[in-house]
């Protein structure tokens, strides 16, 4: 039986990674931009309706929806190359096509007013899922649309299908200070987004714009990335995290196993991920002269790899899965692991029992690729909590000076007082409490005295 998932691109950002994801997802599935299966890629034996769904003519139809408040981007979709390959009734733009001016409020309360259309498109998709599984976001935190209309979305949906799944890939802003973002109020935008990240996802995939610039410079060689290529990078790991889902083995072969390994109690829940070997077109390559399975899975492990700017060297991981496409042999597998623990290249929690997990998934036989083995490791380690504190810590200088408020004023949420502000503050620095609190040992009790995040769902990993 199918477990259907339905993605949700939204703002700028989203929805460029959606559609480079998509392509992705045709090219390995072996669908034409028409969405028409191609002669060659009749054999099967893959799920396309996990993703995809049939229309009267055969056609496949991607379970996507396209929302946005400016239209710039979803025109170039509409006039691009796969522009038949989407419903044209699960596309959204505002009316005045004015956008949220990159601010979080606007971006909130303009999906507020909108909101029963935008049911409609999803009730309409989840009534046409035989039996769905839950709902992927794509966008980003720091903007106006992705972070404010995705917040009010994630609220929503929890409010909506409560027992469904909400996965999410947040794309971060770049924090270094030669790489600043144009966005001057992004600390608030990223803060009151990711009190809704933690509040109201199951699962959050971090991706940063400051890791991906240092690969597609360092790894890749390439002197000034484009948002073209560092967007390409995350659809590669999208597709990457999505293949066992695809290609189902006997493993994590829906998101609720998927998520369920990698997440033992409710709060951390925020995933870093590493792939290897990157590439993200054919003419431009890493040069990896040797894809072994210990090889693959060292790479993975190596700070370098990873698409979040936090060293991995402090802190510890809580759990780690691989994911591993391609020409693969068991018996290397149970060796490299035996390899990495004899060496301790990883250091885990001391509260539960905790390990790399291995998944093996299978290579889409329409993509031809120069290297035998690849693979992607989704990761909970506690050095991400670096990542929310910098965004406290940018926050509270923006603050102190009471910079930019006045555009927050004038919405709604923000007129009469700022506690809204005050208040996700708060849940992002119980979250960074608590991913400490993870390297202690007595972690098992974290909460019972009074805090937040107490381990109720600690049954399933003692």
């Amino acid at each position: 039986m199918p477990r259907e998932i339905i993605t949700l691109q939204v703002g700028q950002c989203g929805n460029q990674i959606g559609s480079e994801f998509w392509k992705q997802l045709c090219v390995e599935h072996g669908i034409s931009p028409e969405g028409v299966i191609q002669e060659f890629a009749t054999a099967g034996g893959d799920r396309k309706d996990v993703f995809f769904y049939q229309a009267d003519d055969e056609h496949y139809i991607p379970r996507a929806l396209l929302l946005d408040l400016e239209p710039r981007v979803i025109n170039s979709i509409r006039s691009g190359e796969y522009r038949n390959l989407y419903n044209p009734e699960n596309i959204f733009l505002q009316g005045d096509g004015g956008g949220a001016g990159n601010n979080w409020a606007v971006g909130f309360e303009a999906a507020e007013k909108m909101f029963d259309d935008i049911a409609d498109m999803i009730d309409r998709e989840a009534d046409g899922s035989e039996s769905l599984e839950g709902f992927v976001m794509i966008h980003s935190i720091a903007g106006g649309t992705g972070s404010g209309m995705g917040s009010y979305l994630l609220e929503r949906l929890q409010d909506r299908y409560p027992k469904k799944l909400v996965q999410t890939y947040s794309v971060f802003p770049n924090q270094s200070e030669k790489d600043a973002s144009d966005v001057v109020v992004q600390p608030y935008n990223s803060l009151l987004t990711l009190k809704r990240l933690t509040l109201n996802a199951d699962c959050v995939v971090v991706l940063d714009n400051t890791a991906l610039n240092r690969i597609a410079t360092d790894r890749l060689h390439i002197t000034t990335p484009t948002f073209a290529q560092t967007n390409a990078l995350v659809s590669t790991v999208m597709a990457a995290s999505t293949t066992t889902l695809r290609y189902p083995g006997y493993m994590n072969n829906d998101l609720g196993g998927l998520v369920a390994s990698l997440i033992p109690t409710t709060r951390p829940h925020f995933l870093m991920t590493g792939y290897t070997p990157i590439t993200i077109d054919p003419n431009i390559q890493m040069n990896v002269r040797k894809t072994s399975v210990l090889d693959v899975m060292r790479r993975l492990l190596s700070p370098n790899n990873l698409m979040v700017s936090a060293s991995t060297r402090k802190g510890c991981y809580i759990s780690v899965l691989n994911i591993i496409q391609g020409d693969v042999d068991p018996a290397q597998v149970h060796k490299s692991l035996q390899r990495i623990r004899e060496r301790k290249m990883a250091t885990f929690i001391p509260w539960g029992p905790a390990g790399i997990q291995v998944a093996l998934s299978r290579k889409s036989p329409y993509v031809e690729t120069s290297h035998r083995v690849s693979g992607l490791m989704l990761a909970n380690h506690t050095s991400i909590a670096h990542l929310f504190a910098r965004t406290i810590s940018s926050y509270d200088k923006l603050r102190k000076k009471a910079a930019f408020l006045d555009n927050y004023r004038k919405t709604e949420m923000f007129k009469d007082n700022l506690d809204e502000f005050d208040s996700s503050k708060e849940v992002v620095q119980s979250l960074v409490d608590e991913y400490r609190a993870c390297e202690l040992p007595d972690y098992i009790n974290y909460g019972c005295g009074g805090g937040s995040g107490g381990p109720s769902s600690m049954e399933t990993a003692s």
